[in-house]
């Protein structure tokens, strides 16, 4: 990764730092490292089909075409391929980004046991990881362990998404408390807030129910 670039990018000069790249494919069309940086800016701007056109053209002119298939297997999640995204994470060493990605993908495909099974074998467990175990417990309608996976989070680092899944854990038993975190997502994002409130009636019920029945 050109560091000089990826500073420019995180100083908000993302056009340049872009633009910069751009120049640097043209210069050396070989250079994997180019392709991938550039694909991960577009990604992150949320430009998933020039980022997935990009590597595509990159395949039949880099050395190493199979270095860029977790990039491209990002692309295809991004824009809903699961089944295309899986097919190619799983040409790919199981590291902790291909396991997280493997957890996503399978949950994003209803398969909520596949998923759990990957994301327990991430070695590191971060923020983004306690999340998404706590997202799969959800979904699996078991709120006491979500809440617990989503306790694990720092409260600084805690999302509104996050605040907010920790109120719907303990809505039932604690409404007090449950408010705070409420309150608390709608602090760090009234949008969000205001989305997920108002689907907050049917989620509620759904996982009431498969709580239940456990």
């Amino acid at each position: 990764m050109d560091k000089e670039i990826d500073n420019l990018f995180n100083a908000d000069k993302k056009d340049k730092a872009i633009h910069l790249l751009i120049e640097k494919i043209d210069q050396d069309p070989k250079d994997i490292n180019n392709y991938l940086q550039l694909s991960t800016y577009l990604i992150e701007e949320n430009s998933i089909d020039q980022a997935l056109e990009l590597l595509q053209k990159a395949q039949g002119l880099v050395n190493k075409p199979e270095e860029l298939n977790y990039n491209i297997a990002i692309c295809y999640y991004m824009q809903g391929e699961f089944e295309k995204a899986l097919s190619l994470i799983n040409t790919l060493p199981n590291d902790d980004e291909t396991l997280y990605q493997k957890a996503l993908i399978f949950m994003k495909l209803g398969q909520y046991q596949k998923a759990l099974a990957y994301a327990l074998t991430i070695k590191k467990m971060d923020e983004r990881t306690l999340e998404l175990l706590g997202d799969i417990w959800l979904s699996l309608g078991d709120l006491s362990t979500a809440k617990q996976q989503f306790e694990k989070i720092a409260p600084s680092k805690r999302s509104a998404k996050v605040n907010f899944l920790l109120g719907l854990t303990i809505f039932d038993q604690d409404r007090d408390k449950a408010q705070k975190y409420f309150d608390r997502s709608k602090e760090l994002d009234p949008a969000y807030f205001k989305q997920a409130q108002s689907q907050y009636a049917a989620i509620a019920k759904m996982l009431r129910g498969k709580d239940e029945s456990n």
